[in-house]
This record gives C-alpha cells, structure tokens and sequence, in this order.
C-alpha cells in the first residue's frame, strides 16, 4: 500500500488490521476474488482501506507490475497475489455483482451469502453481459477501471474506493451518472461498525 497514490500513511507506519470485506466467486472456480478491507493506525485517526485481491495457481500474463506477491496455500499449493483491479477475471465480476448478475459472499464461510453488503444495480437497459477492462487509473482515493460493455455505445467507469468513509459525498461522481452502487460495513479500531460505499459505476467520465 505504501507505493500507491490513494495510501496516506508512511511506510514506517502501523501494520494494516483486517476490518472486513467480502468475496466473489470466480465461475470457473480458478481464481479467488477478495474485497479485503483493512485499517491503518488507530483511534479517530484510523484510515480504513479496501484492498481487491485476486489469488491465482499461476502468473498472470502481463499483469507483473500488479503483483502484490506470493503465498503458499496448505492445499491448493502457490498462489499468485495480484491486485485485482488490474485482473480481468474480477472487474468482470465486480461488473457482474453492479449489473446484479452476482452475489457478494461471505469472507470466511463457502457458499454463504453476506447479507451486510447491498447492492443498487446498474439503471435498466444494461446489456446483461460481460465487461472487458480498458484501463486503469489511479485517484487521490479511488482507483478507476473503464470498460466496455458488449454493445453499448459508451465505455463505463467502475470506481473502487480505497479510502472508504462513512459520508458519501459529491466525490463519487455527479449524481446524474451513477448507475450502481456496492456498500458495505467494515470495523473501526474501537470496534464498532462503519458504513460505506465500497464502489460505483459511473457513466465513463473519459472515452
């Protein structure tokens, strides 16, 4: 986190807790999706980051500078730990989850639903398919991934918070051009509950 623009702590500072999240299952059960949320330092001061991960049994083509790094799993072997805004397989997922074609899962539990993320789908008239990522660009404190959608005339921005807050603000974008939303809990240091978005689509702010 401390090499990337949206982190506001130092390198030398507390390591990030887990705070929550959740996870989305890849159809083709190769590639583990994460939506990991974690705090850094504590008190009123405590930064809550999201942090999308994708776990992989072999490199992803092209993708070494997303490489957060390896780990050994106790029984599917080496994973391959990719930030997984740079992963195809979870921005089609992500998209998937806003156009209300997938379900967020819980954390720790297989098969279990998490009810404490909601999601508003994208506004009637989607196309109901897939998306193909065309890039990403790194924010101040969101990361955006414009992709295109089979038939539609225009690209869409898929923004991810990564400093998450409790009030929504006009920084999401303008209201007119959002077209989903994902909100989520994730907790404070003190241990209580926060609430927030953890990603809007947005009608592509840039061709």
């Amino acid at each position: 986190m401390p090499t990337r623009p949206w982190y506001a702590g130092g390198a030398d500072g507390p390591r990030p807790v887990g705070a929550g999240g959740f996870r989305l299952d890849d159809p083709e059960g190769e590639v583990g999706i994460e939506f990991m949320v974690v705090t850094d330092g504590a008190g009123p001061d405590a930064v809550a980051y999201q942090v999308p991960l994708t776990y992989r049994p072999a490199p992803l083509a092209g993708a070494g500078h997303a490489l957060v790094g390896t780990a050994e799993h106790g029984v599917l072997g080496k994973r391959w730990i990719y930030d997984g805004l740079h992963d195809p397989v979870l921005v089609e997922r992500l998209h998937a989850l806003l156009d209300g074609r997938a379900e967020p899962q819980d954390r720790n539990a297989t098969d279990t639903p998490d009810p404490t993320v909601t999601v508003s789908p994208l506004a009637p008239g989607g196309t109901g398919t897939g998306a193909e990522p065309v890039r990403v660009e790194e924010g101040p404190d969101h990361t955006d991934v414009v992709v295109r959608e089979p038939g539609a005339p225009a690209p869409l921005t898929l923004r991810v918070r990564r400093v998450l807050r409790t009030d929504d603000g006009p920084e999401n974008g303008p209201a007119d051009a959002d077209r989903g939303r994902v909100t989520g809990e994730w907790r404070r240091p003190d241990g209580t509950t926060a609430r927030g978005t953890y990603a809007t689509a947005l009608a592509a702010l840039t061709a």
